[in-house]
């Protein structure tokens, strides 16, 4: 029976390209959309043999979950890595070509050149001459870039409740950097900080003049 759109398990649903490998290796980020904060990409090798009933793509599981697959992740996988691209960054070459910056550097330390690299999505910068398929919707359907998913979004959101300690009027710590309503009122009462991405067409057309300031 073909399986349903809606109908997708959180364990590895193996493509037949993927077979004739030893591993794979998954990659996915967090924080593209955002307005302040860097992208942060993970790569993730799991063993062929792991499960956890609760993995799936970041956005479908609850936070207390996410920090306990995090946990049973770093713990269980055969390779792991965060790469990051920084607003500085984002800023200069634009958030597509930082995202792909993030995703490069997470990989750059696997010496296990075997493997097939599975990324979220339709595009890759391939700075490295891996062997890689960019796969739509893949941190919902392959069980490797649905870790990546949940390291990534982790790591990023301990990030920006660490920022929001020295910036607090943005409520980073429950926004993680998206452009909430009371996020995009506080940017025009105060402001922008440092690690907002100043660079956004959409940040400039919300905020115009606001957006050349830095107060805090």
């Amino acid at each position: 029976m073909q399986r349903q759109k809606n109908d997708l398990s959180p364990i590895n649903l193996l493509h037949p390209y993927q077979r004739k490998y030893k591993w794979e290796c998954g990659i996915d980020e967090a924080g593209r959309g955002c307005g302040a904060g860097p992208v942060v990409a993970a790569a993730v090798i799991l063993p062929k043999s792991y499960f956890h009933p609760l993995l799936n793509d970041s956005k479908l599981v609850k936070a207390e979950h996410r920090a306990l697959l995090r946990d049973h992740i770093v713990e269980h996988a055969i390779y792991h890595s965060i790469g990051i691209a920084s607003v500085e960054e984002i800023d200069q070459y634009n958030i597509l070509q930082s995202t792909f910056l993030a995703m490069n550097r997470a990989i750059e330390n696997n010496k296990n050149r075997v493997c097939i690299y599975l990324i979220d999505g339709n595009r890759f910068r391939n700075d490295h001459q891996i062997n890689y398929r960019t796969v739509i919707g893949g941190d919902g359907r392959i069980a490797a870039i649905a870790a990546a998913s949940i390291l990534a979004k982790t790591y990023r959101d301990a990030l920006m409740e660490e920022l929001h300690i020295a910036h607090p009027a943005y409520h980073w710590h429950q926004n993680k950097g998206y452009l909430t309503r009371h996020h995009l009122a506080t940017c025009r009462e105060v402001g922008l900080c440092e690690h907002h991405r100043k660079s956004f067409n959409f940040m400039k057309e919300e905020l115009g003049p606001v957006a050349a300031e830095s107060p805090l």
